[in-house]
């Protein structure tokens, strides 16, 4: 929980607490629509690094069979199975 200018815990490990306080008020200076903008380019991020991933360790992996994958990790099996039932078809892809 953020009091003041200061949070009450680290933020991160890496980070000193000068430049954690920094962080928090340009975040607290960002109107709504600005942070809804930052999550949204952080999770394109992550899920671009994550099929980065997917693609290195299936090369000859179709978009669809790799954003099915990607569900798998994400949604966890039972749900991706039910949005994407081919991934039974998946070799090593069983997820449990």
């Amino acid at each position: 929980m953020v009091h003041g200018d200061e949070p009450s815990a680290a933020l991160s490990a890496d980070t000193t607490r000068r430049a954690e306080r920094l962080q928090v008020l340009a975040w607290r200076s960002m109107s709504s629509v600005q942070r809804a903008q930052l999550v949204a380019g952080a999770a394109r991020t992550v899920r671009a690094m994550a099929l980065a991933g997917l693609r290195q360790r299936h090369p000859g992996a179709s978009e669809s069979e790799l954003v099915a994958r990607l569900a798998l990790l994400t949604l966890g099996p039972s749900l991706a199975r039910r949005a994407y039932p081919h991934l039974l078809d998946l070799p090593d892809a069983s997820g449990d």
